[in-house]
């Protein structure tokens, strides 16, 4: 294993091969869980055929990256972020691997699944912020919305490809067969890692190698400077807010297919299609535009596109359920839109130092409305009809993406980030003198 230390400006010499090679891994690994996701709402479905059930799954699978983000964060900046990656994907795979033998045996029960879904979210709570934290220092500035672009394509690669290959994996092999791959994937992530040497932020440790700060006063730091940040913040509210009004769409979109427009499995299925080719056709598009000079009017922009492609789907007429195809395919292409250059602007402003607090914290706020949403959904359209959802999550999405243009902070969000607070919080209250850059 190659230990040696890189600087940043020496891997960004010739970045593109090594960070490359180190994505390649992490996209068979993303590949893999995909099938062990499908592998086992498969498994669920036809064991409980209980909606209570997979709706409890999905939660478990939930909580632990809500709940551990504001304190994951402070670890990933203090520890090894390479060695992070590597051990959240070995705990990922470990788990996987006792899953399979339990199917092996035959002694598999619903809450070991639970427990399984679980541990591997609590792996990926660490993973995320790690290979986030990670990507700004392996990609030039001028290169993160590119990249985020390819992040993006690949996540609709995978909404594509892994339900059909899932579905025909699991009609030739056991699930503890399916499971397999994913560990298998998983060593394919491990391996670059554990041969590659990737930058990591400035030493945070005294010149005997203790700490300068203790991990409370880290998560205290994390808190203050996501509070200091004026356009953070106002992003960070316009996250849970579009999260707590979209989320739910997809959990409504059986209903809608089968219920409004009177259709079946098959158009339900194209449903999913369209939105990966959409997501496909948005970040190809991003990675070879880049987006606007202003990153955040990128993003801006792609609410927009995404409140309107949501209304499309709600005034879609029962017997044209073309236009909701339409609609879910603007959804699609929107999202990277939206998504890449907030996280490449997060990437590029953000002090490396603070990375993995900033990018925990922003995935855990982002998705903490999301059991609540769920939950208002379901009884909600009962009430006043699927479609209303849909309609209003559409014009509030569209109303945030318009507003958004005039409020100062959100859109100086670049350059909000230097007021005395926010580099109070990220030296350190403390007194620990300044970071280095």
């Amino acid at each position: 294993m190659n230990k040696t230390a890189i600087s940043q400006e020496e891997f960004q010499k010739h970045w593109k091969a090594k960070f490359l090679t180190i994505f390649a891994g992490q996209s068979l690994s993303l590949f893999g869980s995909s099938l062990v996701q499908f592998a086992l709402v498969w498994y669920l479905t036809r064991q409980t055929g209980s909606a209570t059930i997979l709706a409890s799954a999905t939660l478990v699978a939930m909580l632990p990256q809500i709940v551990m983000g504001p304190f994951v964060g402070a670890l990933v900046d203090r520890w090894d972020r390479r060695v992070v990656m590597m051990a959240a994907d070995g705990l990922i795979a470990l788990a996987t691997l006792v899953l399979a033998a339990l199917f092996l045996f035959g002694i598999v029960q619903i809450w070991h699944i639970y427990v399984i879904l679980l541990i591997r979210s609590a792996g990926g709570a660490f993973h995320w912020p790690a290979m986030s934290a990670s990507t700004s220092l392996m990609v030039p500035k001028e290169q993160l919305g590119r990249v985020a672009g390819l992040q993006q394509t690949l996540q609709g690669l995978v909404s594509i490809v892994a339900p059909p290959v899932g579905a025909v994996l699991i009609g030739v092999l056991p699930t503890q067969g399916v499971l397999m791959i994913d560990v298998m994937t998983a060593l394919s992530a491990i391996v670059p890692l554990a041969f590659i040497a990737i930058p990591q932020p400035a030493n945070q440790q005294t010149s005997d190698g203790t700490p300068k700060t203790s991990y409370w006063q880290d998560v205290r730091e994390g808190f203050s400077y996501v509070a200091s940040w004026p356009g953070l913040m106002g992003i960070l509210l316009l996250a849970v807010v579009l999260n707590f009004l979209l989320t739910p769409l997809g959990s409504l979109m059986p209903l809608l297919v089968t219920k409004y427009f009177k259709l079946g499995a098959l158009e339900l299925g194209l449903t999913d299609s369209l939105w990966g080719v959409g997501m496909i056709a948005g970040g190809v598009v991003l990675s070879a535009w880049g987006g606007f000079k202003s990153r955040i009017v990128t993003s801006m922009v792609g609410v927009i596109g995404l409140g309107l492609g949501v209304i499309t789907i709600g005034l879609a007429p029962a017997n044209l359920f073309w236009v909701a195809l339409a609609g879910i395919s603007v959804m699609g292409f929107m999202n990277p839109i939206t998504n890449g250059p907030l996280h490449a602007t997060i990437q590029a402003t953000v002090k490396p130092e603070m990375q993995g607090r900033v990018m925990a914290l922003t995935s855990s706020a982002a998705s903490a409305m999301t059991p609540l949403s769920l939950g208002l959904a379901g009884p909600i359209s009962d009430l006043i009809g699927i479609r209303a959802w849909y309609i209003f999550g559409g014009v509030a999405s569209l109303m945030i993406g318009i507003g958004a243009f005039f409020i100062p902070a959100i859109m100086d969000v670049e350059n909000n980030h230097g007021n005395p607070k926010a580099e109070a919080a990220a030296t350190g209250a403390a007194k620990i003198g300044p970071v280095v850059e």
